[in-house]
């Protein structure tokens, strides 16, 4: 009898393990799916083989299945749902905002409140190889559907019919109170729920801010240099100008502040955007300092000078102990901005302000004027969910999922661009790698070119700097960080 060797090979997508690289068998799986989704071959809806019978099917180990379905989970892609299999997602769909435009057809969105930051670069790359490092950009496959769904729920059922009205400007009661406790717990702010005033994003509190400065004539606001260079477009689009201020190792250099004369500065104190570096303590005193060195004017005490602190990144860290908000140390002096919106989705589009008290009702009625108030179903789940304890687990969730991306990200470095240092490792969702002797700029075109989007430092500066690369980890599984550093390293060699 003649006993022929077992055919290794699936129908499912014409798979052929013996094309896969030495020792990538799950991220090659994983990328065979990955295509056939974004060219169309698997359609949303469509069930995915079996793990048992497709490893068979491909003459491997069950595992390896499961782990290249569990990643396009992570991403988003597929659903699974114990005994129903695997499917891909109905609600997925490749996004628009992906696809590579023309450099200077958008304008970058502030690092604070990004939810697809607009090209700062062009790209020739397919949207189906596209890697998108931007920084800012949250894990959205992460946000928790099932608790946030129950959340929700839970708010309907105990949801008055008053509560269907406009509401409150300043926010929904319940809110207020669950961010009260959240700030005092995790940020180190005593605050009445009366003091903060619920935003659509910090987008939307540097817009009712604006105004407020513009009215009582100021015209320029110190800006982090190197700082989110959306950041500094939204505050043109408001008529103030950016003024340039210096960041060290240290943070802000308050005395390059001072040397300005202005009466207002944009800070990031808790994690700064791009260089990722924590205000020093020396620095944090020496800018409330500045702040009250100047007497107070205005009818009911407004502030001389101000300072704004976007509460940029401040969840997310995991080599350091927690900073405390630096309006702790001056709430009569400083404007506290944070949002869900790297926490959560930017989708959710819930911040919150908290502002001194000779600001608050100027505020309060512009933020009436704009928009009368925001949507009370969000704000009810949201309140919910951090009162529950939700918030909290699905931080803890998020920090180790990001802790071991950033972990690949830095071993991806350190074997493809070994003569990079890397910053601002030990929080958020990006990091800074200098690159000496490159043109960031260029690199980053030809990176596009190749398929991957990732920031030019020099994009985020306005003054001299060394070169460098802004590269968001939290949006991409582990393979493809590997693959993203891979290409860029390509571009420079």
């Amino acid at each position: 009898m003649i006993r022929g060797t077992k055919m290794v090979g699936s129908d499912f997508l014409q798979l052929d393990p013996t094309q896969a690289p030495p020792g990538s068998l799950t991220a090659w799986l994983a990328e065979a799916v990955r295509s056939a989704v974004s060219d169309g071959r698997l359609a949303p809806g469509d069930r995915l083989p079996a793990t048992r019978v497709l490893a068979d099917q491909l003459g491997c180990s069950r595992g390896v299945v499961v782990d290249a379905y569990r990643r396009l989970t992570d991403e988003g892609l597929l659903s699974g749902r114990h005994g129903g299999g695997t499917t891909v997602r109905s609600a997925w769909a490749p996004s628009p905002a992906a696809r590579p435009t023309a450099i200077g057809a958008r304008r970058a969105a502030p690092s604070g409140m990004v939810s697809a930051m607009p090209d700062l670069i062009a790209s020739d790359a397919s949207t189906t190889d596209l890697i998108d490092l931007s920084p800012g950009l949250p894990d959205l496959s992460a946000f928790p559907r099932a608790a946030w769904a129950r959340a929700e729920r839970a708010a309907l059922s105990g949801l008055a019919s008053s509560e269907l009205g406009y509401g409150d400007p300043r926010g929904l009661p319940a809110l207020r109170e669950a961010l009260a406790g959240w700030l005092a717990r995790t940020r180190g702010l005593r605050a009445h729920p009366d003091d903060i005033l619920v935003v659509n994003g910090v987008s939307q509190g540097l817009t009712l801010l604006a105004r407020a400065l513009l009215s009582h004539g100021v015209s320029g606001v110190g800006f982090e240099d190197p700082g989110s260079h959306g950041a500094r477009e939204h505050l043109r689009r408001w008529d103030l100008e950016p003024v340039p201020v210096r960041v060290d190792h240290d943070g802000l250099d308050v005395d390059a502040l001072d040397r300005t004369g202005l009466d207002a500065v944009l800070v990031t104190p808790a994690h700064q955007f791009p260089t990722g570096v924590v205000l020093a303590p020396d620095r944090r005193r020496a800018l409330v300092a500045w702040a009250r060195s100047e007497p107070t004017s205005g009818p009911g005490g407004l502030p001389r000078r101000l300072v704004i602190e976007d509460d940029y990144d401040a969840e997310h860290r995991y080599d350091r102990p927690p900073v405390p908000a630096l309006r702790a140390l001056a709430p009569d002096h400083v404007v506290h901005l944070g949002s869900v919106s790297k926490s959560l989705a930017p989708a959710i589009r819930i911040g919150w302000l908290l502002a001194p008290a000779a600001l608050q009702h100027e505020l309060v009625e512009a933020r009436y004027w704009t928009d009368l108030a925001s949507h009370a179903l969000p704000q009810l789940a949201l309140a919910h969910f951090i009162t529950s304890g939700g918030f909290e687990r699905h931080l803890r969730q998020v920090r180790r999922r990001h802790r071991a991306r950033r972990d690949a990200l830095l071993a991806a470095l350190a074997t493809h661009l070994p003569d990079g240092t890397a910053h601002g490792v030990a929080a958020g969702l990006h990091l800074l790698v200098t690159l000496p002797g490159i043109d960031d700029a260029v690199v980053a075109r030809r990176a596009a070119e190749a398929g991957v989007r990732v920031h030019a430092l020099s994009s985020h500066r306005v003054g001299d700097g060394p070169p460098g690369l802004v590269i968001g980890y939290a949006a991409n599984t582990p393979d493809r960080l590997q693959e993203a550093v891979r290409r860029i390293a390509k571009t420079i060699t």
